[in-house]
């Protein structure tokens, strides 16, 4: 490897913004995140909106909160049953 062309490595705490911290290392040296794998909710199965400027509550008035469940039903109420048609063979 040459020598001089590459960047310091450190190792650094890195901190997010619910205040879990860990040891590991980086070419910086101060990690700050917004979320981490303790408040992601993919990791944690919970439901957390972070909303900006009021985008989820715009969109929840203008389509309300619906559900797959809910949208079925509606789909299901508004099609009417269909009649059973009679079919007609030709015999020669």
């Amino acid at each position: 490897m040459k020598e001089a062309i590459h960047p310091k490595y450190y190792e650094v705490e890195a901190r997010c913004a619910c205040g879990a911290t860990w040891r590991t290392r980086s070419t910086k040296q101060e990690l700050h995140l917004e979320i981490c794998s303790n408040c992601h909710p993919f990791f944690t199965g919970r439901q957390k909106l972070i909303d900006t400027e009021g985008r989820v509550e715009r969109f929840t008035k203008k389509f309300g909160a619906q559900t797959v469940e809910g949208r079925k039903k509606a789909a299901t109420a508004k099609t009417p049953a269909r009649k059973a048609t009679k079919t007609v063979t030709k015999t020669a």
